[in-house]
C-alpha cells in the first residue's frame, strides 16, 4: 500500500502556513511530475475553482523557495515542477515530444560530477549540485521515426 504524503505536515515543517491553495498546489505537483505551470493551475482549479493564476504562481515560488518542490527548465521548454527534491537527480528530455523523466545520479555522491578545472575557475566554489540534462528520443518517438 502506497502511503499518502502529509502535505500539511510538509508545509509546517518548512515553516509555511497551511492554506488551501498551498495544499492544492503541493498535491498537484505530487500528482503530476514534471508538470508545467498551466497544468498545475488546471489541476488546482479543479478543486479550488476561485483560485487565481497569480496565487498559483506565488505558491509555486514559496514551495520552491522552501525546498518542497524543484523547478526545472530544460532549454527551449517552459518551467516545470517536481516533488522529487534533495537527491540531486537529473533528467532526460525527448527532443520530439518533450516528455521528461528522472535519471538517478550516474556516479558518486552529490554533486554527482567532479568538474574538470584546469584553469582554476572553480577555486573557492563549494559545489552542492550539478544539473545534467540528457537529450534524445523517447521509446515512442524513436519507434515513430524509424518507421
Amino acid at each position: 500500500m502506497v502511503s499518502t504524503p502529509d502535505y500539511a505536515e510538509r508545509l509546517r515543517s518548512a515553516d509555511l502556513r497551511v492554506t488551501r491553495p498551498r495544499l492544492a498546489v503541493l498535491e498537484a505537483v505530487y500528482a503530476n511530475p514534471h508538470a508545467d505551470t498551466e497544468s498545475i493551475f488546471s489541476a488546482v482549479r479543479f478543486g479550488l475553482p476561485d483560485v487565481s493564476r497569480q496565487a498559483v504562481y506565488d505558491v509555486l515560488a514559496a514551495l520552491t523557495g522552501a525546498g518542497l518542490v524543484r523547478r526545472i527548465q530544460p532549454s527551449g521548454s517552459v518551467a516545470r515542477y517536481e516533488s522529487r527534491v534533495g537527491d540531486n537527480h537529473h533528467h532526460v528530455v525527448c527532443r520530439s515530444c518533450g516528455v521528461i523523466a528522472d535519471v538517478d545520479c550516474a556516479v558518486g555522491e552529490a554533486p554527482c560530477l567532479t568538474p574538470s578545472d584546469p584553469d582554476g575557475a572553480l577555486d573557492g566554489f563549494v559545489l552542492d549540485e550539478a544539473e545534467v540534462i540528457y537529450w534524445g528520443l523517447c521509446p515512442e518517438c524513436s519507434t515513430v521515426r524509424s518507421s
